[in-house]
């Protein structure tokens, strides 16, 4: 997201605050008038939309195996490739809305998300739906960080803080009502509906917007950012020839066979020609500049906010098949089971970043990664007599503990890095915590493919989650602590606001 800001310094993301003098003139602008209202109501419309699809799916997991007829690796790739086409296309928005502007490709990104989810649901097998989640993907990466700047815009200077805190409760209800809304849309209706209740909703938000949205002219060129074509080309296929080794490991393939080395080999390759070229000095940015991984506090952040991601999906993917497969619930049982999962974030995200003020981003990541652990360690002592009610209250407290170990390593990005070096960390930040969240979905298909039975393949998934814990509290170790967060040099406002509102 932060890779838009960068580029639209016209609207800064976090404005600077106002002077003293011109506070109380502007207290009564302060308001959101019905107009501004109407269009935060747009913008936030279509930006939940790909929010919520991203965990819809994790309660059809189970029915989509068996109606597509494949295996529990492949379907994963209707997740995790969903995500990853949101990784890679979240850069490419930034030089893309210098050229059309936020309107026309806000519009844009409607069009394909919406038509993505049309044809998702169209989808004749595993293939075909899996390439027209990318699309989606592809449409959901253009929204999510032009939310960012499309609020900034409305909103101006003097109402930033209330309208970023809106979005911030809204996004955050995102992974608590997905599965609940999959699990009442499974309730009744095939699985093609997971994907078909998007088509409406996504032409209701581009007729609002082309109706309410005001256009908006493209920036100067001279103003404009180059597209680092190549690690585009190299990293999208890079990563997905990891992911896909993961999936086939998960369907029972010998990983020393060619049909599973080979995307491995090729993905490593083209990982490393993307490592050889971004480390040369050049004119264009690379999508991800390796030479901030050798500040240690930005290394720690993004380790952290990786983990996070890959912890909170995978326990997205395989609760609702734990509860399905071995409690034989229904999807809607199992989603409104899952539910406190992002309850527990959601409620202790926002208090995350007032208390890191006060304990310092080190002590709270390293309680929150501590319950976290203990709770994932709590799971792996669960078996087939143990009352669902604890897996709920496991499931909360590890919600918890990521919601306090995420914004503190947020925050601390904006002490590890000089303020030129922000928008790019940022942007790092938030692309590996999505390709974190693919991974921990292939992650769980492995565990679940190659165990035994389904309660040894849920309890090797925490056993998995426990270690990727422990990781998150050594990383924690490098994060300032509460002297550093209370320096005059490093306590900066727009960092404290952007880590409380994530």
């Amino acid at each position: 997201m932060s890779r838009i800001r960068e580029v639209d310094a016209g609207s800064p993301a976090t404005p600077p605050p106002a002077p003293a003098g011109q506070v109380a003139g502007k207290a009564r602008d302060a308001r959101l008038d019905p107009a501004l209202r109407r269009l935060i109501s747009v913008i936030l419309l279509g930006g939940i939309l790909g929010i919520l699809n991203s965990t819809m799916v994790s309660v059809g997991i189970d029915r989509l195996t068996t109606a597509l007829d494949t295996s529990l690796g492949t379907v994963g790739w209707v997740s995790s490739g969903f995500l990853l086409a949101v990784t890679v296309t979240i850069p490419v928005t930034g030089w893309a809305v210098d050229r059309l502007g936020g309107r026309r490709l806000w519009v844009l990104g409607l069009g394909l998300f919406t038509l993505g989810s049309l044809a998702a649901g169209l989808a004749w097998n595993v293939g075909s739906l899996i390439a027209f989640r990318l699309v989606q993907g592809v449409g959901a990466g253009i929204l999510d960080p032009l939310v960012l700047v499309l609020l900034a815009r409305a909103a101006g200077a003097h109402r930033a803080g209330r309208v970023m805190g809106l979005m911030s409760s809204v996004f955050s209800l995102g992974p608590v009502l997905g599965p609940v809304v999959g699990g009442i849309v499974l309730h009744g209706l095939d699985w093609r509906w997971m994907f078909l209740v998007n088509v409406p909703l996504g032409a209701l938000a581009i007729l609002l917007s082309l109706r309410i949205m005001p256009s908006d002219a493209p920036p100067p060129e001279r103003t404009r950012t180059r597209l680092d074509v190549l690690g585009v080309a190299l990293l999208g296929p890079g990563f997905a020839g990891v992911l896909l080794t993961l999936s086939r490991t998960a369907d029972h393939t010998d990983l020393a066979s060619w049909s599973a080395l080979a995307p491995l080999v090729i993905g490593v390759v083209l990982l490393v020609v993307y490592a050889i070229d971004a480390l040369r000095r050049r004119s264009t940015p690379p999508l991800i500049d390796l030479r901030l991984f050798a500040r240690g506090g930005f290394t720690a952040s993004v380790t952290i906010m990786s983990l996070t991601g890959l912890s909170m999906y995978a326990s997205l993917f395989v609760l609702p098949l734990y509860f399905q497969q071995s409690q034989q619930r229904g999807a809607l049982v199992a989603g409104l089971l899952v539910a406190p999962l992002g309850v527990g974030s959601a409620l202790a995200a926002p208090l995350a970043g007032r208390i890191s003020d006060r304990i310092g981003s080190r002590n709270l990541a390293v309680a929150g990664g501590i319950l976290a652990a203990l709770s994932a360690l709590a799971v792996t002592r669960i078996d087939g007599r143990t009352a669902e009610i604890w897996v709920v209250l496991a499931a909360l407290a590890i919600g918890v503990g990521l919601a306090l170990v995420g914004p503190p390593a947020m925050g601390s990005l904006y002490r590890a890095l000089p303020a030129s070096l922000v928008p790019q960390g940022s942007s790092v930040l938030y692309m590996l915590n999505q390709l974190g969240a693919s991974v921990g979905i292939a992650v769980v298909a492995v565990v679940l493919g190659t165990a035994d039975d389904g309660l040894a393949g849920f309890h090797g998934v925490y056993w998995f989650s426990f270690g990727a814990f422990l990781v998150v509290l050594a990383a924690a170790a490098f994060l300032p602590g509460r002297a550093a967060a209370h320096s005059p040099a490093t306590n900066n406002p727009r960092a404290t606001n952007e880590g409380a509102s994530q």
